[in-house]
């Protein structure tokens, strides 16, 4: 219990950069939609990052993980495991930076934004740094310093957000009130641009400030732990391929297979604002794998770590369902953060956070072959998560009807993820059982299911909106105390231990 204690204080800290970060990095969208009231403008953005997302995958080629499987093998090697991963990405990522300076304007045309090439070379620069900057802050990580990495995180957060006012608010107003003061350096037509040149100073920053860090590794370069690195991490670099164009080739994908190109850009601007929507539950998904992938590793040879690994499962779905169910109880509320004209796509909202619940379940199984050394099988998962995305994507998205557009966008993620995860499970306990409490899981989701189209059904409508909130939040305090009671959560905790003896 001790270690589930621990996991889950990590996955609070580092959670203060995951979801407290993603929270205002989500507090843009506002601006964006209100700033950028042309969709279309923020569909660009929504490409050109589901671009960004995708190469940066590439970049790191699964190093990441490679370099928690090798430091954690031997304690006397890993400053040797730290040097050589810092060595290699150091160096792919400088190339690719050449690469985009020199095809900066191939890359914009074939993208469609042949007028600003240089949205392409300041990407590149972004891009290297994401890339290059994984392995530092893997090693803070390892290291087990949770609360500087999220200091770090919250620093390129903070500074991206200022410098996104700058540009997009407090730019227009020194433009309309004294142009002279600014108009050596800004051009009020420049918009989207000036997201990008936010996000190259953010990642600037902290780039600079993970330097102590990254100057702490005693240089040594050994080419045959590299290989043996690169051999483990190919299969997770195929894997994470896929894995992220499950996650952003509807972004890629939409405006190029829609019928108009130029209506594909404004159903993909609406799409990717609603989306952000759904990030809460993504956010937790990724304060709990930065907190869980470093504890699973180190747990794997406890007496009790299937245990431990079946119980993690089990309140990330609980959490997970906690969280679906308050976003779409509140769905009315949340819509006002972004400008009405993007409001058509908010029906996407609850398939997206479905098929986020799905996504955490997938990489909670995904112990059983990263453990095993067969990471080959994450690849086979994820690549067939990525046929059926692009399928229905390419299928069904040029349709002008309900089932087309962006949601056959938002179905075809929950699809991929449903069937990877079930998949996955099968598997799994061929090779690396773990006894899940699959019926206490499957109650939980049957539960939530059940209280969610309660939430649709119109008879329990009483047409005064309080009354309706009112109802809502009683529901959810009930399922949440449900859960309470029949996980025997406060005897776990030592003051509500006490009061019970």
């Amino acid at each position: 219990m001790s270690g589930m204690k621990s996991l889950a204080k990590d996955t609070a800290i580092y959670g203060v950069s995951s979801i407290l970060g993603r929270f205002l990095n989500w507090c843009l969208v506002p601006m964006y939609t209100f700033t950028l009231k042309n969709p279309a403008e923020y569909g660009i953005i929504t490409n050109l990052y589901a671009w960004t997302a995708f190469i940066v995958v590439i970049l790191t080629y699964g190093m990441e993980t490679g370099f928690f499987r090798f430091i954690n093998k031997d304690k006397e090697t890993a400053n040797k495991v730290y040097s050589t991963s810092l060595i290699c990405l150091g160096f792919s990522s400088l190339l690719f930076v050449i690469l985009c300076y020199f095809f900066d304007k191939s890359f914009a045309t074939s993208i469609d934004i042949g007028n600003h090439p240089e949205y392409i070379w300041m990407l590149g620069i972004i891009i290297a740094m994401d890339a290059f900057g994984t392995i530092p802050f893997a090693y803070l990580r390892y290291k087990n310093r949770p609360i500087k990495f999220a200091g770090l995180k919250l620093v390129m957060i903070a500074v991206n957000i200022i410098f996104n006012i700058f540009f997009l608010i407090t730019c227009p107003w020194l433009h309309r009130i004294n142009p002279g003061l600014i108009s050596w350096f800004y051009n009020p037509d420049y918009g989207v641009g000036y997201i990008l040149v936010a996000n190259l100073i953010s990642t600037g920053v902290v780039t600079l400030a993970l330097l102590p860090d990254i100057l702490e590794a005693k240089y040594e370069f050994d080419k045959a732990l590299l290989k043996q690195m690169l051999k483990y991490s190919f299969p997770l670099l195929i894997l994470s391929i896929a894995g992220v164009m499950n996650q952003s080739i509807d972004k890629i994908l939409l405006p190029k297979v829609y019928p108009d190109v130029k209506e594909g850009m404004r159903l993909l601007g609406i799409y990717g604002a609603c989306s952000k929507i759904s990030l809460v539950l993504w956010m937790f998904t990724q304060a709990f794998r930065y907190a869980y992938e470093p504890y699973f590793f180190a747990h794997a040879k406890d007496k009790n770590s299937k245990t431990a690994y079946a119980d993690a499962m089990k309140y990330f779905v609980i959490f997970s369902l906690i969280i679906f169910l308050g976003m779409e109880y509140y769905i009315d509320i949340l819509k006002h953060i972004i400008e009405k004209s993007y409001w058509e796509g908010f029906k996407v909202v609850p398939i997206i956070l479905m098929s986020y619940v799905f996504q955490g379940v997938f990489f909670n199984l995904s112990i059983w072959y990263k453990l095993t050394d067969k990471t080959m099988y994450g690849a086979y998962f994820s690549v067939l998560g990525a046929i059926i995305t692009v399928i229905i994507i390419v299928v069904f998205v040029p349709y002008k009807t309900s089932y087309g557009g962006y949601m056959a966008a938002a179905w075809a993620g929950f699809f991929c993820y449903l069937i990877i995860m079930l998949v996955s499970y099968f598997v799994g306990q061929k090779h690396f059982p773990i006894k899940y409490e699959l019926k206490r899981i499957g109650w939980y989701f049957l539960l939530t299911l059940i209280l969610y189209f309660i939430f649709l059904w119109d008879k329990v409508d009483t047409h005064n909106v309080m009354l309706n909130y009112a109802i809502r939040t009683v529901i959810l305090l009930g399922f949440i105390i449900c859960i309470v009671k029949k996980e025997k959560l406060l005897e776990r905790i030592p003051f509500f231990k006490k009061l019970s003896k």
